[in-house]
């Protein structure tokens, strides 16, 4: 593992250390707000942005690593969320917001983290809400990027697909009026009257030669 692409010194050298502390954090993409959570206490600033403490309360499901190329699923939950939680949770489209999980080690044993690595990332695909005797927990499924690979492209080699992609780039402006336009590669053309014809190129002295019509 230590030698997996995305890995930093950082967490290479952790790897070898006798004493590991380990934490978890989930940061989750929505269109009003982005929620940063992690399995400790208090917050933790990661990559300039500061997660809050879940504790316990935070569980992600099982996480497969194959192999082969293909997406995996992943589950996160979320037990006895504040306000702004379940808010989220009742207003926002999630459909295809993205979702991120990390790895990191803990430095000195306080809030400090030493390192950390993608171990998930994807979009959420669904989410439920569960409400039972021991409170509310919000259930959050996510598919890996992978699974772009199965969905089709409904891009195409147009003048407006490509204003998606690059406004104001005009490289296929002339794709419409060329799709249907005959080319006569090769065809001798008429150039003189009478008895007269046209020029065929001719691959052996590398020159246009007269034909002759009859």
């Amino acid at each position: 593992m230590a030698s997996r692409s995305g890995i930093d010194a950082n967490i290479t050298n952790r790897l070898g250390a006798d004493q590991q502390i380990l934490f978890f954090a989930v940061k989750a993409e929505f269109d009003t707000d982005t929620i940063r959570l992690w399995t400790g206490i208090d917050d933790i600033t990661v990559d300039g942005e500061t997660y809050t403490g879940a504790g316990s309360l935070l569980g992600v499901g099982d996480i497969e690593d194959t192999m082969e190329v293909k997406s995996t699923n992943c589950t996160f939950t979320l037990s006895g969320m504040d306000k702004t939680v379940l808010d989220l949770a009742l207003s926002e489209d999630i459909q295809n917001r993205k979702i991120t999980m990390l790895m990191g080690y803990l430095s000195g044993g306080g809030n400090v983290s030493a390192g950390e690595i993608v171990l998930f990332s994807g979009r959420m695909t669904n989410l439920t809400i569960s409400d039972d005797t021991n409170g509310m927990t919000v259930a959050i499924n996510a598919e890996n990027r992978l699974v772009d690979l199965n969905r089709p492209c409904n891009l195409r080699y147009t003048q407006q697909s490509q204003q998606i992609i690059s406004s104001g780039d005009t490289g296929f402006k002339y794709v419409m009026a060329i799709q249907d336009k005959p080319v006569e590669w090769g065809k001798p053309t008429n150039t003189g009257t009478g008895g007269g014809g046209g020029n065929r190129y001719d691959s052996t002295s590398g020159t246009n030669q007269p034909v002759k019509i009859r």
